[in-house]
């Protein structure tokens, strides 16, 4: 965030006045192969900036994958020499922030219609806010997957909260495709 920008008064009351919860639950997080899945990063992601450091899961293990996927497909060539893998982890969290719905954003001033767009602003805000008032994480819509990601401060959290399970599954990108074409093609079908 801007330093010299000043936070929306209106929106850091709405978001003080939700309630803190605490979160123990399973996630599944997608990194570059050699990359710790515990470790944080600096970016200007849906959920962060260049000042925060955030870390992003999904509750389930296609929603971690889609999240990467739709980020590799972002760029002119899909880099098909770079291995990835999806990792399970426990994550035990307290003064977690419950925004698991497009129309809990909306409430916030995000523009659900174009929430799969890559336009961060607004939630880019929410994030500053929650974490200037002390919030450990976001539990937010996914805009790639159906289902919930889990944005974490890592700044806020303690050793022991994000946790490891058991070994990493190598992410083979065709067989992933084909296994979301053929959920999409019964979706659409009604079945």
């Amino acid at each position: 965030m801007d330093e010299h920008k000043p936070r929306d008064i209106a929106l850091l009351d709405a978001l003080d006045s939700l309630p803190r919860t605490a979160l123990r639950a399973r996630a599944w997080r997608t990194v570059k192969e050699g990359r710790d899945p515990l470790e944080g990063g600096r970016s200007r992601g849906r959920w962060g900036h260049d000042g925060m450091e955030t870390w992003y899961a999904s509750h389930e293990e296609d929603g971690s994958v889609a999240e990467i996927h739709s980020m590799l497909s972002a760029q002119p060539v899909f880099p098909s020499k770079l291995r990835w893998l999806n990792h399970e982890l426990e994550v035990e969290l307290n003064d977690v922030m419950s925004l698991p719905t497009l129309p809990r954003l909306a409430a916030l001033g995000v523009d659900v219609a174009r929430y799969q767009a890559r336009e961060y602003a607004r939630t880019q805000d929410i994030a500053d806010a929650a974490l200037f008032l002390g919030f450990k994480a976001l539990v937010v819509p996914s805009a790639r997957w159906e289902c919930t990601n889990l944005v974490v401060f890592t700044e806020r959290t303690d050793p022991g909260q994000l946790a490891v399970i058991g070994a990493p599954k190598f992410v083979d990108w065709t067989v992933w495709r084909e296994r979301r074409a053929a959920a999409r093609g019964r979706t659409e079908s009604g079945s």
